[in-house]
């Protein structure tokens, strides 16, 4: 006899604020529980000193969890200067100190400039990539450091926000796979000392809005009246920019299965399907030849 299941079908988005403190899985499991949900995941991973947006993919959203990863970000980070520490934020113990300059508009304004557009960044030892299947950050924690390839970056937009000796506070919109962390300490470098993060906040990921991001706290107060369906955002909220392909009846019922269709439509990568009804049947692909192959398909009832 097969196990049963623990949890219930609940399919959707929750944008949430994550607190300072937690781990973004630890984050992840307070909300999956609260839904008592069968399956989560989350869309890229908050050091737990961050604060901010972390979208929690429930049920059928996790299969778009993997494209949202891919989504660019926007962060306010405050950079303490004077000080570097091992993790690069307020949680590693000091490893340098360094004079902190004086500074004004136009010689912060120089330093940010430089980061702008595509770079290499080193990943730093405190993260989650792995390595051989081991995350960074265990073997950091064990004194090891193992050399680490540069990662193809982008910065779209990196302006300061305030400058009050020793702090620097700045926002940056960056592609994914960018370390707000490691990109303060070369700020900190740039400017001629040395530095960490005291506090970083994302307050964008892609296309959600950051209007809809919702405290555990609130979550929590939903849950007591059960309203948390109230909170939670539809499947595809995060691919709201991919274009749409509606299939009659006939087609709907083979794309669901898992089978390519014809369709009048010119060749696109990324295709959100939907049926008669509206309702959301997968994600797909359309070639050359017309047809919508399936890449997701959505059980969703």
């Amino acid at each position: 006899m097969s196990r049963r299941r623990r949890g219930r079908d609940v399919h959707g988005v929750v944008l949430l604020d994550k607190p300072s403190g937690l781990s973004s899985n630890q984050a992840l499991q307070k909300v999956r529980r609260l839904y008592n949900a069968r399956k989560a995941g989350h869309t890229g991973s908050l050091d737990p000193l961050a604060t901010g947006m972390l979208p929690i993919c429930l049920g059928e959203a996790s299969k778009t969890a993997g494209h949202m990863l891919d989504a660019d970000k926007t962060y306010q980070a405050t950079l303490h200067l004077g000080q570097a520490t091992t993790t690069g934020d307020a949680e590693g113990d000091v490893i340098e100190t360094a004079a902190v300059p004086d500074l004004d508009s136009q010689a912060i304004e120089h330093a940010l400039e430089r980061f702008l557009g595509e770079s290499a960044q080193v990943p730093p030892m405190y993260s989650a990539l792995k390595v051989d299947g081991r995350p960074l950050y265990e073997l950091a924690r064990r004194g090891e450091e193992v050399e680490r390839q540069p990662r193809r970056i982008t910065v779209y937009r990196l302006e300061w926000l305030g400058w009050a000796r020793p702090e620097l506070r700045f926002e940056v919109h960056c592609s994914k796979g960018t370390y707000v962390r490691t990109l303060g300490e070369d700020i900190a470098r740039h400017l001629g000392s040395c530095g960490h993060l005291t506090a970083l906040r994302r307050t964008a990921v892609g296309v959600f809005d950051p209007k809809a991001m919702i405290s555990l706290g609130d979550i929590e107060n939903l849950a007591e009246n059960h309203r948390l369906e109230s909170c939670l955002l539809p499947v595809d909220a995060g691919l709201s920019h991919w274009p749409v392909v509606a299939l009659d009846e006939a087609a709907g019922l083979r794309f669901g299965h898992g089978n390519a269709v014809m369709v009048d439509a010119a060749p696109v990568d990324q295709v959100r399907v939907v049926g008669v009804t509206g309702r959301l049947l997968g994600l797909g692909k359309i070639t050359r030849d017309q047809k919508l192959h399936p890449t997701r398909v959505f059980q969703l009832g």
